[in-house]
């Protein structure tokens, strides 16, 4: 688990400095049925909200815990990451993910084997969905980078 806690903290030192030097332009180019920049910058916003949540609950709900899906194409639309202003959605996702890290950082090693339900009734642990957390959050950092 340490090696995707220090990965995270990596992720978000580095690009809390790359991401305000993007200039607007190309974070709000959009292309048909796909989301800018700045949108997939929006729905790791919505990510890092729904996951804090989920790091949460999962440490005081009744086990298994059932893992809610939400609607990632109508958070990005309603929430209109498109015109929010680019440094304060930054800001947003900054912070979001800097206390998902210290949740990361204080779950207790039993804690990790913690069962969880997905909606198909598959059945994953919390460690599987903290570091697929990272690897989602890497994933997008890359298409925005790209």
């Amino acid at each position: 688990m340490q090696h995707a806690i220090l990965k995270f903290e990596q992720l978000l030192t580095e690009n809390a400095i790359y991401f305000p030097t993007i200039d607007n332009t190309i974070l709000e180019t959009k292309k048909p049925a796909k989301w800018s920049k700045k949108e997939i910058l929006g729905h790791l916003v919505d990510s890092a909200i729904h996951n804090l949540v989920r790091f949460t609950e999962i440490n005081y709900l009744e086990k298994p815990y059932h893992h809610r899906p939400y609607n990632q194409n109508d958070l990005v639309s309603l929430n209109q990451y498109q015109t929010i202003d680019t440094n304060e959605l930054i800001q947003l996702w900054l912070s979001l993910n800097k206390q998902i890290i210290r949740i990361f950082k204080s779950i207790d090693h039993k804690a990790l084997d913690y069962q969880i339900t997905l909606n198909d009734q598959s059945v994953i642990d919390l460690k599987f969905l903290m570091t697929d957390y990272v690897e989602h959050l890497e994933h997008h950092i890359n298409q925005i980078k790209a």
